[in-house]
Formats: C-alpha cells, structure tokens, sequence
C-alpha cells in the first residue's frame, strides 16, 4: 500500500465522495448525479494516489467507481441493458494494450494485469459510464450544461491564483500537486492550477467551457439566465477568464475549434475535421521517422511571439527525438513499465524529459498501443462525422455532440505535445459513440435539419436541473 501525501484533508476526500455521489443519486436525476459527481469531483477533489493491491487509486478511480455503485444502487438496469458492440473495439484494445507489453517484456501476469486494470480505469471506465448514461439528447445536455457551469464556478478560483499564485491545493491538501516553478509565467504572473494537475489541464478545462457555452448560446440552446444571471455574463466571464489565463497553446486550440465546428456547419462540408483528425497522424509519422525535426516551427515561435518559447518547444522536440530512438528499438508492444522506455547515459542518469502523451504511450506501448491510443480518442470522431450531417451540427439534437466531437479532435492534437489526461474528456467518446449508435437518435444518410426558435426548442431540450431547467418544468424560475 502507497503512502498519501499531504494532510488528513486527502484520504478524507477519497472516503467521502462515494457518499457524496449516493447523495446526489438521492437529490437528483440520475443523469444529474452522475454530471455532478464527474464534473465536481475532477475540480476539486486531491490530485493524490494510494496504491492498494491491483487499484491505483487516483480522484479518476474514486469518482467512477463512486458513480459506479450509486448507478447499481439506484439505476442498474441500465448497467444490465449495456451491450458491448463493434464500436467499442478501439477503447478495448487500448485499455488492453498494456497487458501484451508487460508478457512480452517479461514482466509477468500480474504487472500485465495490474497495468491493464489502471489503463481500463483512467480511460475505460468513464468510456463505459457515458456508454450507458449519456446515450441520449437529454443526457448529453445535462452534461454539457454541467461542464459549463463548472468551468463558470472555476472563474473565482482562476483569479485568486492569477494573482496570489497556485496556492489553494496546498491551502487545502497540504501539498502542491506539480511543481511550483511550471507556474510561473514568462514576463511575470502565474498559471492557475486550482485543483487539477497542471495549469495547462486547467487551462484546457477552461478552454472546454467556452466552447460549449459559445456553442449552445450560437445554436440557441443556452439558457436567457443561470440563478438568476445572464447567461451570455457568464459566457463573457468566462472567456476572459481564459483569455487572462494566457495559455497560448489551449487558446490557439480553441479559436482552431471554433473555425472547424462553424465552417463545417456553414459550408456543410466535413473536409475540415478530416484534416483535424489527419494532423495527429501526419505529425507522429513525421516525428517518429526523423523527416521533420521541428526547428522551423520553433523559429517561426521565436520570432513571432518570444525566444523562451521557442527554447521549450525545442526542448520537447529534441526530448521527443531521442526517446523515439529508444521507443525504435523495443519491440512492437514497446518497452512495457519499470522506466525502460527512458533514455539514461553512461552512468545510469535519467537524460530523457517526457512530455506528449504519443511519445510515451510509443515507447511504453509501442506502435501497437499507440494505434490504438489514437483510434480510442478518433474514432467516436469519425463515427459521429459519418452517421451526421453537418448541417445539423447546430440543432437540439446534434449540437452539443458536435461541440464534444470537435473537442475530442483538438484534444488529440494537445496530446502531441503535453500528457494531460482527464476522464470527463472519455465521457464524449461513450456518449459519442452511444449517441451515433442508438436508433432512437442515429439519423440516416440523408441531411435532416432541425430549423428551431431558439425560444420553443428551449422548451423541448434544455434538461431540468436545481440550477437549470425548461420552462415548462417546476423551477422555470431559474430561466429568464
């Protein structure tokens, strides 16, 4: 068993939040419970671990399987419904991947046990609870609601550590969750962290609620008020939040989001998300066979927009070069645990830096994980942009979906560079791939196109919540 770090605040968190998420079974929707308990125990729950046995036990692991035994508790005939289909192949064969990797490097059954249960929990398991829980209109706006006013909720707490610093994990938990000195911004001021790993998971949070709140106010589908505030304040508050933020990469990641998912709409046309979906392939295959070195974007960033950034994205393309060396000469599964797909010097010093997610997964994988990796996080994409018609991107139906799909595209390309894994981002592929794959909501291959009043379609699809409801529900009150 691992030890916790921090205060007695730690393990206290982890104990109650199953009780936290009953509670919520019991006050609300279950729909609502499950939102809740994802979205508020991601923000705020210890980033920390405990080890015991075959769990690993991180706040992904505490929350699904809290959301877990409320579901059986109080919903489990939909649990008992589920049925696994051809379409979840992609996210079985990645949660498994670790398994060969372990047998094949000699590891044993139990570590390739071990990694292949710590793998289905960190992406399996949030898979799973939106295959079964959000597979419908309904339920995928309950979500998307629920992230927005997370990341609305967030505002506050951003501020604070604009300006005093990434303090409030400590304050709280006894511990800083990353290291302090990643914080500090070139030019002065801070990166907030709150309660997430890193400023840079923080800041793509952030960047998540923009763009579903932009695109349910661009579609009509965002409520006139939220507790009595305008909507579109809060939608502003939270955009330049993101903005004081200055994360240049999850900006930029958003403004391509917002090009892609209005274009495509508009032009009715997927050609952009195609491309979207190609840019992961082309840089990995590029990277990963020598014939780009990356020096030519790391000039244009020196002088576009500064020289110490330039050095860090060299830096993590140079990092990245020699660890695909090292990632080449294991097998096709990769080098499995225990560190050996780093690279170490003559004297056995640690030389390597490990930054994007692919190149880790390549060197501990292999090729084979890799595949998968990305197929597990594209191919809701793909199915959705298939079964979907573009012209409806911006319907009650559709809409959200849309939004979450795009995400999962640009989230893709975030992991070229950084290794920021958050399980509300595998809830979009189950709900994507449940959404594409039920009669009630799959659409034929002939355009529909939902041509709504903003005002009546509010009535037909905005989810009732304590927060949120339709107005022909019992708390209109909370809608303007």
């Amino acid at each position: 068993m691992g030890s916790i770090p921090g205060n007695i605040l730690v393990p206290v968190a982890f104990a109650s939040w199953p009780l936290v998420v009953i509670t919520l079974f019991r006050k609300f929707d279950h729909r609502q419970a499950i939102a809740i308990g994802f979205v508020a125990g991601w923000m705020f729950l210890p980033v920390a671990s405990l080890d015991m046995m075959f769990l690993h036990n991180t706040k992904t692991v505490v929350i699904c399987l809290s959301i877990l035994i409320g579901a059986y508790i109080f919903k489990r005939e939909k649990m008992q419904a589920f049925r696994f289909s051809a379409a979840d192949i992609p996210m079985f064969f990645w949660c498994t991947s670790p398994f060969f990797s372990s047998m094949v490097n000699g590891d044993g059954l139990y570590d390739a046990l071990s990694q292949t249960l710590t793998q289905t929990e960190r992406w399996g398991m949030p898979y799973y609870i939106a295959r079964v829980y959000f597979s419908d209109v309904e339920s995928v706006k309950i979500l998307a609601f629920t992230i927005f006013i997370g990341a609305v909720v967030y505002i506050p707490f951003c501020g604070f550590e604009l300006v005093m610093s990434p303090q409030l994990h400590r304050l709280t938990y006894g511990f800083h969750q990353s290291d302090f000195v990643q914080s500090l911004r070139e030019g002065g001021g801070y990166r907030p962290m709150v309660y997430m790993d890193h400023g840079l998971m923080t800041s793509m949070w952030m960047v998540l609620g923009v763009l579903l709140g932009t695109w349910l106010f661009f579609s009509g589908m965002l409520p006139k008020k939220i507790l009595f505030i305008p909507s579109r304040y809060l939608l502003l508050a939270l955009g330049l939040t993101t903005i004081i933020m200055r994360s240049a990469g999850a900006i930029t990641l958003l403004l391509i989001a917002f090009l892609v998912l209005y274009a495509s709409n508009r032009l009715k046309n997927t050609v952009l998300v195609i491309v979207l979906l190609l840019v992961p392939s082309l840089y990995i295959l590029t990277r990963s066979t020598g014939y780009w070195d990356g020096r030519n974007l790391s000039g244009l960033v020196a002088e576009k927009f500064s020289v110490t950034r330039s050095e860090s994205l060299q830096f993590r393309f140079d990092n990245e070069t020699i660890l695909v060396q090292k990632a080449m000469q294991g097998s096709f599964f990769g080098w499995g645990g225990f560190g050996r797909s780093r690279v170490y010097d003559d004297t056995g010093k640690d030389i390597s830096v490990t930054d994007g997610l692919w190149v880790i997964v390549l060197g501990v994988n292999g090729v084979y994980g890799l595949f998968w990796l990305v197929s597990a996080i594209q191919w809701p994409i793909v199915l959705f942009i298939y079964r979907v018609k573009p012209q409806s991107w911006n319907t009650g139906t559709w809409g959200i979906s849309a939004a979450t799909a795009i995400f999962l595209g640009i989230y893709m390309i975030d992991n070229l560079l950084n290794a920021m894994i958050n399980p509300v981002y595998m809830l979009f592929g189950g709900s994507l791939v449940s959404m594409c794959t039920n009669p009630e909501t799959a659409v034929s291959t002939s355009a529909r196109t939902e041509n709504v009043q903003p005002e009546k379609e509010l009535l037909m699809i905005t989810p009732g919540t304590r927060f949120i409801s339709s107005p022909s529900g019992g708390l209109s009150r909370f809608i303007g």
